[in-house]
């Protein structure tokens, strides 16, 4: 049955593959029909794709389903039309005096590089797969998707949906558990994105090498918030707690550790918890916050607190309502704050990727700047105070994917930021012009004038005084 699906893929990127370049030189406006029909699949269909993502979930807020993966990736569709045309623009590029005087040019046209495949996660189902597809499209290539098995029945109607709107040489979508995902990694694509884990980055990009297939990582990492002094403890826990509870944590760029002043870090968990209670006031029964994805995550979370407390944590639950947990079935955890965490403990060594909370506490916060940079670079980064000496100090002397200052996450959402990784956090990147560039090829075109350069430059042989000549001009 997995060589029948991997026939399959193989049939559907060689079609794509001759297909687009059958069309070569496509018009913009057909790159433009492909993102609008994206974004009508996605208006049309938006409360069916909340209702399928709650029920994979076994719970999920349809509001936070439609504000993060149907309205936010309508809106990015948006942005990408709008800018197409600019982007696709050829730049003029400078030439060596005196050939521009002699009639030479030179310039930079970003061409399609022709079928993208995108291997996108359970958290964020339908953004994390549209958002690059619209600028896949905008790029002017073709696409082939293979969503995550963990939320199939979104998966499922995702390739229902994509079926209706898109031809297959236009765009497919191939569901299936683990096996396919590995076929699919090994395909000759002319470029691969993948988002998920760091350790699943790694197996994809080494099945991507056996093609030289370029790729685009978005991975995650331990996200740290820095509280500085000068921050505002209460208005800080309330972002952060926003931060961590949406998605039940379940967000690569969700707030991973605090790294707090050594006095008052009574104060920051303080702000935290009332952040949490004030917008989750109940848990269990509560529609707005969301189950874990399966219970093998659940039981990784729940080992993780263990962990901790086992080795001298003080383990805090952030459970308004006193409700109790045991004795549900629905994969609802609370926010678990770690106070007292050390380097040896689950949760300091692995991607948290739910609600739990460390925390750690510094003297001088070059402390913490020095613990984050022995460690690898986190996918993002985050700030809170309003001294911009230290502020700027922290953002020189530390490196990340991205950066949120007094607040979490929120640069993800900016659509003309490049979005990605940097080290073991991912490479690449998408949103904004980067975005269109990561999935264009930079194609170079010299046009040489009439005039015989080689032999004026001094370049043909045989070589003499001419040559002399010109390699003396070039390194002066």
């Amino acid at each position: 049955m997995a060589d029948d699906r991997k026939l399959e893929m193989e049939d559907v990127l060689r079609k794509q593959h001759a297909v687009f370049t059958a069309a070569r030189p496509e018009p913009i406006e057909a790159r433009k029909s492909r993102i609008e029909r994206a974004m009508k699949l996605l208006e049309e269909h938006g409360d069916d794709l909340c209702k399928v993502m709650s029920g994979d979930f076994g719970n999920r807020s349809p509001m936070q389903s439609m504000i993060t993966d149907i309205a936010g990736t309508v809106n990015f569709g948006k942005y990408c039309l709008k800018h197409v045309d600019k982007w696709s623009k050829p730049e003029r590029r400078s030439v060596q005096f005196p050939l521009g005087l002699l009639g030479a040019k030179a310039e930079l046209r970003y061409e399609p590089k022709g079928v993208i495949g995108i291997l996108s996660p359970w958290n964020f189902p339908v953004n994390l797969t549209f958002g690059p597809l619209m600028q896949v499209f905008a790029a002017g290539n073709r696409a082939m998707i293979k969503p995550s098995e963990f939320t199939a029945k979104t998966s499922l109607m995702m390739q229902e949906l994509v079926a209706e709107y898109f031809t297959p040489d236009e765009c497919a979508v191939f569901t299936g558990g683990p096996e396919v995902a590995a076929a699919f990694s090994e395909l000759p694509f002319d470029h691969l994105v993948f988002t998920g884990s760091t350790a699943t980055g790694r197996k994809v990009m080494e099945a991507a090498s056996k093609h030289l297939v370029p790729v685009t990582l978005e991975l995650g990492g331990k996200s740290p918030v820095f509280l500085g002094e000068s921050a505002d403890f209460a208005k800080a826990g309330e972002r952060i707690a926003l931060g961590k509870m949406m998605n039940a944590g379940q967000i690569c760029l969700a707030p991973d550790y605090m790294y707090v002043p050594e006095s008052r870090q009574d104060e920051a968990i303080h702000g935290v918890w009332q952040g949490t209670a004030k917008m989750y006031p109940s848990l269990l029964e509560n529609d707005d916050y969301a189950s874990l994805v399966s219970d093998r995550h659940f039981d990784r979370l729940q080992d993780m607190v263990a962990d901790a407390r086992s080795k001298g944590a003080e383990v805090i639950e952030v459970n308004p309502g006193n409700e109790n947990f045991g004795t549900s079935n629905a994969r609802k955890m609370p926010l678990t704050i770690l106070k007292g965490v050390t380097d040896d403990m689950k949760a300091m060594q692995e991607e948290i990727f739910g609600p739990v909370l460390p925390v750690k506490t510094y003297r001088q916060i070059d402390e913490a700047i020095d613990y984050v940079n022995e460690n690898d670079r986190p996918l993002g980064l985050y700030y809170f105070g309003e001294d911009k000496g230290e502020r700027e100090k922290v953002l020189t002397r530390t490196i990340s994917g991205g950066v949120t200052v007094n607040d979490v996450i929120f640069h993800v959402s900016m659509e003309d930021l490049p979005f990605g990784g940097v080290g073991a956090s991912g490479m690449g990147s998408y949103h904004g012009v980067e975005g269109f560039r990561e999935f264009s090829h930079a194609r170079s075109v010299y046009t040489q004038p009439s005039i015989d350069v080689a032999k004026l430059g001094g370049f043909k042989p045989p070589y003499g005084p001419a040559t002399r000549k010109a390699v003396k001009t070039m390194m002066k």
